[in-house]
């Protein structure tokens, strides 16, 4: 399965990446913007993407809705440390399929 992963945080980047491919049956391409994520969009075939909401440039949020609006159709997954249930709601709103929230430490709050 091929997997657009969309994080600007590098080293959670490569942590989540390291983690589906060490699994099995994943290859992840990672890139750190909306914008690098449309391209990706244009020129390959991905079987689902996981998007960060708090991206540069274009947000998550955003990218979700532009790639519904272009017909686009793999699952998306949001991923964000954003836990309030309003950006819940806008995630799934903005055409994700599901919204998972980032694990964190207390001290990183």
């Amino acid at each position: 399965m091929r997997l657009l992963l969309v994080e600007d945080d590098e080293m959670l980047a490569q942590g989540v990446k390291q983690g589906l491919e060490s699994a099995g049956g994943y290859v992840v391409d990672a890139v750190s913007s909306g914008e690098a994520a449309l391209d990706a969009l244009t020129s390959d075939t991905f079987d689902a993407a996981i998007v960060d909401v708090g991206l540069p440039g274009i947000t998550g949020m955003a990218l979700t809705q532009r790639m519904r609006e272009r017909g686009i159709t793999m699952p998306v997954l949001m991923l964000t440390a954003r836990d309030a249930l309003q950006d819940r709601v806008q995630g799934l709103d903005s055409g994700a399929d599901d919204y998972m929230v980032k694990p964190r430490s207390e001290e990183r709050r």
